[in-house]
């Protein structure tokens, strides 16, 4: 795919990019301190999503999310974005609580939820219209550079009925890096694409990341792509969901060739192993 220089709305507005201190590799970026989140559910019913969660991400990393449907994975996302407020615990990015969104985050959906009356470009734009960073040719420029990135230039005047799923998933991440978020949020944003354009996504998500120098939380159900993706392969119980298991993936980046390797067998073999001794020791009450 096409590499592109994008030029950050910190340049736009004329402040060097160096300008901000360099981020603490050491610390943690992200942190969450024996987080519990519960909700009401049906009737007087109160849903258990998660329970007791520790998770420390650095700046820059790849972690993945992976259990089984309904552990609380996508909830515990959804209160790092700031859209569910924890019942107890601590939740901080760069030792701040997280209160509500902001734009130093940015979720991408499974289901792309593009405009359809815009097209891709416009499309891209719209995150920035709104929160009145850049606007107008400004704007332009910033989100053809970011099409250029996701091998999408040749359809920034296309409407979303005119592309693919795969393709309407990058118009997604392109609307969601327009913004510049340091922490990009991905919820199964691959599940609705056939396998083969899904592995092509995977490869293309890798490499975006590291030009974009963003730290990503990408949940998923598939043992073989959180392996592919991430640094660390964080595994939850069933609900209510803890982190049982940190696996750290050392296979070396780029990342292309990996699913030949096998090393990448054993590390799904690994995985695979712990999310099936989680599930069932939680479904049997151990």
């Amino acid at each position: 795919m096409a590499t592109a220089q994008v030029t950050t709305l910190h340049d736009k507005a004329g402040h060097a990019a160096s300008s901000s201190p360099a981020p603490d590799e050491t610390s943690d970026y992200l942190r969450a301190r024996n987080v519990s989140l519960a909700y009401a559910g049906r009737g007087n019913d109160i849903v258990h999503a998660i329970d007791r969660v520790d998770l420390s991400v650095k700046r820059g990393e790849f972690v993945c999310l992976l259990g089984p449907s309904g552990c609380g994975k996508t909830t515990f996302l959804n209160a790092v974005a700031g859209f569910l407020p924890i019942s107890s615990g601590e939740l901080t990015l760069r030792g701040k609580p997280i209160e509500k969104p902001g734009p130093d985050r940015a979720m991408v959906f499974q289901q792309p939820g593009l405009l359809p009356w815009r097209d891709v470009l416009h499309n891209v734009t719209y995150g920035l219209e709104m929160s009145g960073k850049i606007r107008g040719r400004q704007a332009a420029a910033h989100a053809g550079a970011l099409l250029k990135l996701v091998g999408l230039s040749d359809f920034a005047h296309s409407y979303p009925h005119q592309l693919s799923g795969g393709m309407q998933q990058r118009v997604n991440l392109a609307r969601a890096l327009a913004v510049e978020p340091e922490l990009l949020l991905l919820d199964e944003p691959f599940a609705s694409v056939d396998a083969q354009t899904r592995e092509a996504l995977q490869v293309e998500l890798l490499g975006i990341c590291k030009r974009a120098e963003v730290t990503a939380l990408f949940v998923t159900h598939d043992i073989g792509e959180a392996v592919f993706l991430a640094d660390r392969v964080c595994v939850f119980t069933r609900r209510p969901g803890r982190i049982v298991r940190d696996v750290r993936v050392r296979l070396p980046k780029p990342r292309d060739e990996a699913r030949l390797k096998p090393e990448f067998l054993a590390y799904v073999q690994e995985v695979a192993g712990v999310l099936g001794s989680a599930a069932a020791g939680k479904a049997n009450g151990t």
